[in-house]
This record gives structure tokens, C-alpha cells and sequence, in this order.
């Protein structure tokens, strides 16, 4: 009877349909989340990847990642992204495991939590450990550039 009231319960926004931007989105919410602190240099990393990869104009930007941090919050696990965002094409994908090394990067700061998090979603998105250490390399090249 459990099983039957979870297949007909509401689902939350995070569980529903969403365009891949927005998993992406999300996920960078995630990452930047993952140590327990936002500030502000890692949600202007995410907008400027928004700019970036998606074309989007400031105000596009603003109102995906606003609706990718209220995601993120709520949300459960990656999984609920990734499994949008793995329908990209695989140099997609690992684009966006850059993206990811780069907000975690943002801060200056470095931890086992946001290591393992980038390596759990590479594995859902089907990025090899190869590609991933590629992607972490360009990501920190484009980081200390910044710099």
C-alpha cells in the first residue's frame, strides 16, 4: 500500500521534467553547496557558466540560477539532475564537469567533500576518469587565470 501511495504522491519540483540548462543549473548549486558554504564568488562563477554555455543574457542568467538554488535546496540527491543533464552529448558532459571544478574552485579552497561530489557526478553523467581529470585540469587553468 506504501509503494502505491508514493507512485500517485506529488512530487516535488526538483523530481519533475526539467530542460537540461536547468539541471545543470543545479548542479552547480550543488557543487557550490557542498562544503557547506555559499558566498558569493561561487554564484558569480555559476552565472558567468550561464553567460557561457547557454548564451543567455544577465537577466536569463539571474532567473535560472535562482530557480536552480530553490532546486537545489530541496533536492534529494544528484541523481535527480544528472538525470537530465546525461542526455547530453558526452563532450556536453564533460563541459560540464568543468564547469563544475570551476565553482568549486571559485573559493580558493579545496575539499574532500567537493573531490568526492565531482567524482559521484561524473560517474552518473558516464564521464571516465580520464576525461574528468582532463576537465579538472582546463578548470584549473581557467581559475588561476582568472586569478
Amino acid at each position: 500500500m506504501k509503494s502505491l501511495r508514493s507512485l500517485f504522491a506529488a512530487k516535488t519540483p526538483a523530481e519533475l521534467p526539467m530542460p537540461a540548462e536547468i539541471a545543470v543549473a543545479a548542479l552547480l548549486v550543488e557543487a557550490a553547496l557542498v562544503d557547506g558554504v555559499y558566498v558569493n564568488i561561487e554564484s558569480d562563477m555559476i552565472a558567468e557558466i550561464l553567460l557561457e554555455s547557454f548564451d543567455f543574457d544577465a537577466d536569463k542568467a539571474d532567473a535560472v540560477l535562482a530557480q536552480a538554488e530553490t532546486l537545489a535546496e530541496e533536492a534529494v540527491g544528484s541523481h535527480q539532475f544528472t538525470k537530465h543533464a546525461k542526455k547530453l552529448a558526452l563532450q556536453d558532459r564533460v563541459k560540464v564537469i568543468e564547469a563544475i571544478y570551476r565553482v568549486v574552485l571559485a573559493d580558493g579552497e579545496r575539499s574532500d567533500e567537493e573531490e568526492a561530489y565531482v567524482r559521484q557526478v561524473a560517474g552518473l553523467l558516464y564521464v571516465d576518469d580520464v576525461s574528468r581529470a582532463a576537465a579538472r585540469r582546463r578548470a584549473e587553468a581557467r581559475v588561476a587565470g582568472a586569478v
